[in-house]
């Protein structure tokens, strides 16, 4: 086969020709998911950084979240709409490399995010005394700083290395680019990027619901002791943190691993519905749960919300 690199530099999604036959309808739904996670994620960041008594590690990890949702968010949807209204089904390698890129950083930084989450809450319930020494702000900003930064080396190295393959097909099949799917395209030798990609995954995955399960129990077994009010919001925020990183971690698995644990062989349309429902679950659950299970941060919202109603009134 000619390498594909050298003689076209263009690649077909085949998401994109799958959605053809009901691309405005989809295109109309995308926008929307995209206008109202947008503005959901916006105002929680908006209330965590205005409001004086929100500033602690808890909301300053929850905006974070809401932060990175909004840079996922952008790193898919309005090239996804753009290529639907114009039914353009191609990407050139330069632009899907820094889509994977960004939407890899995307889930990265998520699951790391939820991992200091639930170590937060685990020093929170656990040495409630000590908390304010042990997480303070600064630690929290320390933390977020230092995910970032490996976020940024880990996958620029991933991308590096599937940028170097040679390439042998141009059916990619998704929405969107990642580098699973530019590595099932590859010829040639591709050991070290399968080795070094399938370890980084497995060993970020592995570690972080390592972590997080253990904090929980921790963080359960601890609620189970203390009176019966601080029980019941301890258990509350714990619920809320449970509930968002299961179906983050289930809905993102499955996309990331579906190549490496043998589903090649799944139809294009199976490729595309498990892409397009990972991806959507991963932007819409967060800001919907957040908004309104935390109580504190929902009431800000809603007093940050009638202000401005009444303003623009």
């Amino acid at each position: 086969m000619e390498n594909v690199s050298k003689v076209n530099s263009n690649l077909v999604l085949l998401g994109i020709v799958e959605m053809g036959h009901l691309r405005y309808l989809y295109a109309v739904l995308a926008i929307l998911i995209y206008i109202i996670t947008m503005m959901l994620s916006t105002m929680i960041v908006y209330t965590v950084w205005s409001e004086q008594t929100l500033h602690e590690p808890l909301y300053i990890f929850i905006g974070n979240l809401m932060v990175n949702i909004m840079f996922g968010n952008s790193s898919v949807i309005p090239k996804m709409v753009t290529d639907l209204l114009f039914g353009w089904k191609t990407i050139s390698l330069p632009v899907c490399l820094i889509q994977a890129f960004f939407y890899q950083s995307f889930s990265t930084l998520e699951c790391l995010t939820f991992t200091a989450m639930a170590y937060d809450r685990f020093l929170a319930v656990g040495h409630p005394l000590r908390y304010p020494i042990l997480m303070t702000n600064g630690k929290a900003f320390r933390i977020l700083s230092a995910t970032s930064s490996f976020v940024f080396l880990s996958v620029t190295l991933v991308v590096v290395l599937v940028a170097r393959l040679s390439l042998c097909g141009v059916s990619i099949n998704n929405i969107y680019c990642e580098t699973m799917s530019l590595l099932h395209l590859a010829c040639g030798d591709t050991t070290v990027s399968n080795i070094f990609g399938t370890v980084w995954t497995m060993t970020l995955v592995v570690s972080c619901i390592l972590v997080v399960i253990y904090c929980y129990i921790r963080t359960f077994l601890i609620c189970l002791k203390i009176s019966s009010e601080a029980y019941q919001k301890a258990i509350h925020t714990l619920v809320t943190h449970i509930v968002t990183f299961s179906t983050f971690m289930a809905a993102t698995l499955f996309v990331v691993l579906r190549y490496r644990l043998g589903f090649g062989s799944l139809s294009t349309v199976a490729h595309v519905a498990i892409s397009i429902t990972g991806f959507i679950v991963s932007i819409t659950v967060n800001p919907v749960i957040y908004g309104i299970r935390m109580e504190a941060l929902r009431n800000k919202m809603v007093g940050n919300f009638q202000k401005i109603t009444m303003a623009g009134s």
